[in-house]
């Protein structure tokens, strides 16, 4: 099929102190989420002055693309923050673009990891009469050369400690009831958590490592929701209750080291594993390595050029969508939230 252009589309973060709030704002829209709580967030964003590092890591992962000698022009587009992915559609239109790809920045499946980037696709079209056609590229939590970046970090952060150390996957944590709700019905659900457990085992393997854990992070939900658990930092006051010295934790749901990275694992999870007296170390996310521009680079080739799809796991291929249409009927259906007294 033929192409103009690849879409590289992302969350989004403020660039500086008087953007935190706004963006915060967009990130829980019409959600009802209390300004308490958008308090307590927006000062990890402060404590960091105001600015992600989610928009110069993109920005330098789309640079190694480019670096490849990828031919297509590759646009930039947020959910939540400037360069918003609605005035990048309408750039692209402005440009002649009629037919573009679309490389989401998460790698697995489930309403927040997936679909919520379909809806994405959607409201820019609907802001733009007209625009191209977006076809979103698959899950790539399987593919080798994600694994091989994640284990290679894992290496790298295992050598820098001086003892034994258990390695801890972690990713974003999301409500039961979304994670039970993740895939299409005859599926059974769990697609995100499932994904999520696979992609730690096939790291682990690679490493030969035969026991780990998979654990959770950056939950923001009301504490009478369940949500994946159990917490990075709760998890290390676990094994140091076993006695566990040294702790090697692997970011498995992230492509790279934005600030759920920076504060969550790198802040609040090494000062507790400090308080305790044990060894931490936290593995890369991908970033700008060589190896995630050429997956970028091989599954945009699965449309361009019939390329095989190359993956480590027996799950099915998803994510792939036209126009933001679902992948299969009732996948990853949003959740209705309850009404508020």
């Amino acid at each position: 099929m033929s192409f103009d252009a690849l879409l590289w589309l992302s969350f989004g973060g403020p660039e500086g102190p008087e953007d935190v709030r706004p963006f915060l704002e967009n990130v829980v829209r019409g959600r009802g989420v209390p300004p308490e709580r958008l308090d307590e967030v927006e000062a990890h964003y402060q404590h960091f002055g105001g600015v992600s590092p989610i928009n110069r890591l993109n920005l330098e992962a789309i640079e190694a693309v480019r670096a490849t000698g990828f031919e297509l022009p590759i646009y930039f587009g947020n959910r939540n923050w400037h360069p918003m992915v609605e005035d990048t559609v309408a750039q692209m239109k402005a440009a002649g673009v009629r037919r573009a790809l679309v490389f989401p920045t998460s790698a697995y499946g489930g309403y927040s990891a997936c679909r919520q980037y379909d809806e994405d696709i959607v409201r820019a079209l609907q802001a733009v009469p007209d625009g191209p056609e977006l076809v979103k590229l698959r899950h790539f939590f399987d593919h080798p050369l994600f694994i091989s970046a994640f284990a290679d970090g894992v290496r790298a952060a295992a050598a820098s400690l001086e003892g034994a150390y258990r390695l801890v996957f972690t990713a974003h944590s999301v409500p039961v009831s979304a994670d039970k709700a993740a895939g299409p019905p005859s599926e059974g659900g769990f697609r995100y958590s499932r994904q999520v457990v696979e992609a730690s085992r096939l790291v682990a393997a690679e490493l030969g490592v035969t026991e780990y854990d998979v654990v959770w992070q950056s939950r923001s939900g009301p504490p009478q929701i369940p949500w994946l658990e159990p917490d990075i930092v709760d998890h290390v006051d676990a094994l140091h209750a076993k006695g566990v010295t040294g702790v090697v934790v692997c970011p498995i749901g992230f492509v790279s080291d934005h600030l759920e990275v920076v504060w969550d694992l790198d802040t609040e999870a090494r000062d507790r594993a400090a308080e305790l007296g044990m060894e931490f170390a936290r593995a890369a996310t991908p970033n700008a390595d060589p190896r995630f521009a050429e997956l970028v680079v091989e599954l945009v080739a699965e449309h361009t050029s019939g390329a095989p799809a190359r993956k480590l796991s027996s799950f099915t291929s998803a994510g792939c969508t036209v126009n933001g249409a679902p992948c299969a009927p009732l996948c990853c259906e949003p959740v209705k939230r309850p009404a508020r007294a």
